[in-house]
């Protein structure tokens, strides 16, 4: 796996990278990209294009706060966002997945999941609700029926009204399957709350919710799957061989308890210990350390790359 830097909208075609850019990935905040050397092919069957773009939760994260249209423009991790996003050339669409009390696997980013009720903020943990719940957020499907007004807080405490140009209802799981463009790969990132240990036959019951939904539905949709959680990539790579699993970290941006989320160099143990096919990292990381690429690249690892230059 070798990198090179460049501008999406500089790319006529993602299978042609001149020549004369430099030896890293730059990404915008919703694309991610990564650049295959010619001839090679992974392990699990499906061949990767040259070069790989991935659309972040759809068109891209929404930052309320913000001043820029752009980060508010379509309504995150949405069936409507996806399908968006599959009108440019990319490959594939990165969403967050969890799965609700009563075990239905859901798109949602947040940890928890709020509202506005008589001018009160009160918000959930996702996986404490029933997917009936989860879903009374927001736009809905039913003409004439009104949901819940979704706010969101963010990591500095500010709550913001989820106001975005174009909105869309919540959705499932098995939604995404059998409504976005089928032309368009998964990057499907199983999403564990940092703040809370679990127990391995958590971790399982929870994948392998996910895992019975990805068999029904995914036909031949290129998949891949990707975590944080160090222990929940290792254990989906036991549960199945069919689809890759990617070990996600910042590099060390932050700091974490668990020593495997803290370096590039403790995430390619993770995955040459577990038989991961590969690293998604922040950008920034790899800036820091871009001799990195050439030990993942020895390491006949992958590796993905997200984030902001800024």
């Amino acid at each position: 796996m070798a990198l090179k830097a460049v501008h999406v909208s500089d790319v006529p075609n993602l299978d042609q990278v001149t020549e004369n850019v430099a030896a890293l990935a730059v990404y915008s905040p919703w694309l991610a990209q990564g650049v295959k050397d010619e001839g090679e092919e992974t392990k699990w069957g499906y061949k990767w294009p040259k070069f790989v773009v991935m659309g972040h939760r759809g068109s891209g994260m929404n930052m309320l706060q913000s001043s820029d249209a752009k980060l508010k423009s379509i309504k995150e991790n949405s069936i409507l966002s996806f399908n968006a996003a599959a009108q440019f050339p990319i490959d594939f669409v990165e969403f967050d997945v969890q799965v609700t009390k009563d075990d239905y696997p859901v798109i949602f980013h947040d940890n928890f999941i709020g509202a506005e009720d008589k001018g009160v903020f009160k918000e959930e943990r996702v996986t404490d609700i029933t997917l009936l719940e989860f879903l009374s957020y927001g736009p809905q499907k039913e003409a004439g029926k009104v949901g819940r007004p979704l706010v969101r807080k963010i990591k500095d405490g500010r709550i913001f009204y989820w106001k975005v140009e174009q909105d869309d209802s919540l959705c499932t799981l098995q939604e995404v399957f059998e409504k976005v463009e089928h032309s368009k790969g998964f990057n499907i990132e199983l999403k564990f709350d940092d703040q809370i240990v679990y127990k391995e036959e958590k971790l399982e019951h929870v994948l392998q919710v996910i895992l019975q939904v990805v068999t029904k539905y995914a036909k031949d949709r290129p998949i891949l799957f990707s975590s944080f959680q160090p222990d929940a990539a290792l254990l989906m790579r036991k549960l199945q061989t069919t689809y890759p699993v990617y070990f996600l970290t910042n590099g060390g941006s932050e700091i974490y308890a668990d020593v495997r989320r803290n370096s590039l160099e403790e995430a390619m143990k993770v995955c040459l210990g577990g038989g991961l096919q590969g690293i998604v990292s922040e950008v920034k990381a790899i800036l820091r350390n871009p001799r990195a690429v050439t030990k993942i690249k020895q390491a006949k690892l992958c590796i993905i790359t997200y984030g902001q230059l800024k």
